[in-house]
């Protein structure tokens, strides 16, 4: 004789149906094939509350069995159609069966089981519930890695040796258009599963440097020089990313000018390289009693601080 349903999922004759179906998914959870795959019982019983949420989950057919109509898989009474018949009654036809053999009762086992066990349906072998879709099995976890880059290093694309959780080292190839905060994704190089590793994620950090300063693909570089310099002109080392140079400074310079060393900078997502651009600040002798007395009577600019009013 075919169970009664509200006994089967635990529930009164009164249930709502957020009740029925929280005692479904409690049951289910409980009872499901993937985690009870030696258990025949357990199988069994897998399949009747399955029956039971098929029949109670639908309004018309949870009103026909209230009232006598139908018995518990939904066979009409006083038709002689037994457990398992078949015929035109009400519940005809609503049995499917999944890859693995399994029943599903007509149940829409991918809303039933989303976020239950990963993903919709939830069903083992690889199979969904929904018309035999094979689903792909679940990669390994992400990896997340954060990588502190030396300021030279980043304007230079210098690859950086890393180790992998897995204890593996790699030499890193930085991207174009590296910028602080750039993340870069190593397929593969993630934790294991079932469909194969997950990736490594790497989050670059540009560090700070001493004297260079980014502007976007350009470096900056505040440069001081004597007075000499500045009046006479004069040819100076200046460093770069790339190692010093020669720079030649115009005679007749002041302070605040801004000379240009081309395709020192940064590498940008095109591909070019950013410049360097050098700021000449002059720099004075403290107290030098003999440089004011050579200055004695040398034109300055107050003539063109007064056009301004000041």
């Amino acid at each position: 004789m075919a169970s009664d349903p509200y006994s089967t999922l635990g529930i009164s004759r009164g249930a709502s149906d957020k009740e029925i179906k929280s005692a479904y998914r409690k049951l289910a959870k409980e009872l499901h094939p993937d985690r009870n795959k030696d258990n025949p019982k357990a199988a069994e019983r897998f399949s009747d509350v399955t029956r039971a949420y098929d029949l109670l989950s639908d309004k018309d057919k949870r009103a026909q069995f209230d009232r006598g109509e139908i018995d518990s898989d939904g066979n009409p009474m006083g038709y002689g159609f037994g457990p398992g018949g078949t015929g035109g009654g009400p519940g005809a036809g609503q049995r499917g069966f999944r890859a693995d053999g399994f029943e599903t009762h007509g149940v829409d086992l991918g809303d039933i089981f989303e976020g239950l066990f990963g993903g919709r349906g939830g069903m083992g072998g690889g199979a969904s519930a929904r018309g035999g879709r094979t689903r792909a099995a679940p990669k390994g976890a992400n990896v997340q890695y954060r990588l502190k880059v030396a300021f030279i290093d980043a304007a230079t694309l210098a690859p950086q040796r890393i180790t992998l959780s897995d204890g593996k080292t790699i030499d890193l190839k930085l991207p174009a258009g590296l910028v602080d905060g750039t993340q870069m994704r190593l397929s593969g190089k993630g934790e294991p599963g079932p469909g194969g590793n997950g990736d490594a994620l790497v989050t670059i950090h540009v560090e700070h440097h001493p004297f260079f300063r980014r502007d976007g693909d350009n470096i900056r570089l505040d440069l001081p020089i004597g007075l000499d310099e500045a009046v006479n002109g004069a040819k100076i080392k200046v460093p770069t990313v790339e190692g010093p140079v020669m720079l030649t400074v115009p005679a007749g310079s002041s302070s605040g000018r801004t000379l240009r060393l081309q395709g020192k900078g940064f590498t940008g997502k095109n591909g070019k390289r950013g410049d360097q651009l050098v700021t000449l600040e002059i720099m004075l002798p403290e107290n030098d009693a003999d440089l004011a007395k050579r200055l004695e009577g040398w034109h300055d600019n107050r003539e063109l601080r007064a056009k301004l009013g000041v």
